[in-house]
């Protein structure tokens, strides 16, 4: 039976940004979608699901919470594949890491985990990880290194450096790994930068705020990012599944560029805005690296999104929420 129609699927954090997409990726597909969200009464976070196209036919809403074990034994059961994009972004300054994002990516991994090993329907496992799992270890970063799937975030390092993020994403893919080596799942791993495009869902999400900050006028900082398109992550994970030959690990990014690109960029494109050209900090720009998407574009057959175009449809979506207005 090909892949689509009649395949029964599990998304978990249904409701987040690619999430939501992935989501609509699959009933495009055919697919029935289980989708686990916390709250499946609350409409703020399910009613963009629901009104998705094939929703009403085939998407089943599912409660389920990343800290309580076995509680998504009933979502899972019966899938053929479960894409577990649930974990909290915080990537700012947090008061209790180890509570407001460790506990969930790493527990809430493994709860999703034990639930797949239970169920023999399971045939592969996507999971999103994120290049903070990738790149954040002692290997200097400059416009001519190379990061790639090789890579592997340092714990240590990532704690050092109090990048709280980072540490949950790093700490639950090593756990995930070692989880599905041990139970013979086949997992793949889904490895994107900060990600940018237009949103299903009608709340802001972390990773595309730095944007609207721009738009608002606020000063950018002294960093340098990946960035990739929300429909090119859905379907890397949908592809993912759906490649038998698909392994491994898989980074995602369209380019690596200093926030100070981020804002010309948005300057170039909508220049009645007030986007600023100064940074937070005067200090030397940090540099920019490369990363790899060989392994996307020839396994997966990716074609990455211009990052041009998904800032504009990231821009022109917050205008269509009302989120900005001019």
């Amino acid at each position: 039976m090909s892949k689509g129609v009649g395949n029964v699927v599990c998304v978990t954090g249904a409701s987040g940004f690619m999430a939501s997409w992935i989501v609509k990726f699959l009933l495009q597909r055919g697919y029935t979608v289980r989708a686990t969200v916390r709250e499946p009464s609350n409409p703020n976070k399910v009613d963009h699901l629901l009104r998705l196209e094939g929703a009403n036919e085939r998407l089943q809403l599912f409660k389920a919470d990343l800290l309580e074990e076995g509680s998504f034994d009933s979502a899972v059961d019966g899938c053929d594949a479960v894409f577990h994009t649930a974990s909290p972004v915080r990537l700012g300054p947090v008061n209790d890491p180890q509570a407001e994002l460790i506990d969930p990516a790493v527990k809430g991994t493994l709860n999703v985990l034990k639930s797949c090993a239970k169920s023999p329907s399971v045939k592969r496992v996507i999971f999103t990880s994120s290049v903070s799992a990738v790149i954040f270890n002692e290997r200097p970063k400059t416009p001519e290194v190379v990061v790639d799937e090789t890579w592997f975030s340092n714990p240590d390092f990532c704690r050092e450096l109090e990048r709280w993020y980072s540490l949950s994403k790093t700490l639950a893919e090593d756990a995930a790994w070692k989880f599905v080596n041990e139970n013979n799942i086949d997992m793949i791993t889904i490895n994107p930068v900060m990600v940018s495009g237009p949103l299903l869902q009608s709340e802001i999400n972390e990773s595309v705020e730095p944007i609207l900050n721009l738009i608002n006028g606020k000063q950018f900082p002294n960093k340098s990012f990946g960035w990739v398109d929300v429909k090119d992550v859905a379907n890397a994970h949908i592809l993912a599944y759906e490649i038998a030959s698909a392994c491994g690990r898989y980074c995602l990014a369209e380019r690596v560029i200093h926030f100070s690109e981020l804002a010309r960029i948005l300057r170039d494109m909508y220049p009645t805005l007030q986007i600023t050209d100064k940074c937070e900090v005067d200090e030397a720009y940090m540099p920019t690296y490369q990363i790899s998407t060989e392994k996307a574009k020839k396994s997966l057959g990716i074609d990455f999104t211009p990052l041009e175009v998904s800032l504009k449809e990231t821009v022109e979506s917050f205008r269509e929420k009302d989120i900005v207005n001019f």
